[in-house]
């Protein structure tokens, strides 16, 4: 896929995160919450390793009555992490995103496996689009 073609999906990507102002983005860390505020992505933002692990993290959106973008790394450990909110979320009836990480992961895994280095893709892909 050419650079430019990349470009454009990562950043109908990052505009779809930046409107879902009624869901709570799950990330792994704090870095990638980062990353996510380095794209101008502001919404509501919720780190698994900090904040509980994938069960408290589902039991807080559920009683919060929001719903979730699983936003997890595509490595190994990120999948296992998506796997368990996936089956926590839906044991609460708790509405999910992983679409977006499914186009993420389209657009990146040759290049990068995390969130935390979305910025400095964005960066390459748009100067490679200048030239």
């Amino acid at each position: 896929m050419k650079p430019e073609k990349r470009l454009e999906i990562l950043e109908s990507v990052l505009e779809e995160l930046s409107i879902l102002s009624d869901h709570v983005i799950i990330v792994e860390g704090p870095k990638d919450k980062e990353a996510l505020a380095d794209l101008c992505i502001s919404g509501e933002m919720i780190a698994v390793q900090s904040e509980g692990g994938p069960l408290k993290i589902s039991e807080t959106i559920c009683a919060e009555g929001k719903r979730a973008v699983i936003l997890t790394d595509w490595d190994r450990k990120g999948e296992s992490i998506a796997d368990e909110l996936k089956r926590n979320l839906s044991a609460l009836c708790v509405h999910f995103d992983t679409q977006i990480r499914t186009r993420l992961i389209d657009v990146c895994v040759k290049d990068i496996k995390d969130v935390e280095s979305l910025p400095a893709l964005y960066r390459r892909l748009s100067s490679q689009k200048e030239e």
